[in-house]
């Protein structure tokens, strides 16, 4: 009976750690409005139009409340993000 209570934590201890682990890969899909300012200064630091990086980058934050990592691609991480198009169908956020 030992052993199987000990495998029993074992498997227990691994999935909370999974979980938790899957709740920081997903941190950027959980911001809260204000987290949207500090996420879209970093993503529009390397472009030279930055006026209208943050514009957009501001919007799609407030509606999707995500901001892909890095200062450019890696939209997959945010759906929202990733498939608000224009009405031309380009990308709409940066």
């Amino acid at each position: 009976m030992g052993g199987r209570r000990c495998s029993n934590c074992f498997l227990v201890a691994s999935l909370l750690i999974l979980i938790s682990l899957c709740n920081v890969a997903e941190g950027y899909n959980n911001l809260r409005p204000a987290d949207c300012s500090p996420r879209c200064t970093y993503r529009c630091s390397a472009t030279s139009h930055k006026k209208p990086c943050m514009f957009f980058c501001l919007k799609c934050c407030s509606n999707c409340l995500c901001v892909p990592p890095g200062t450019y691609g890696n939209k997959q991480t945010c759906p929202c993000y990733n498939n608000w198009k224009t009405k031309e169908g380009g990308p709409k956020c940066p």
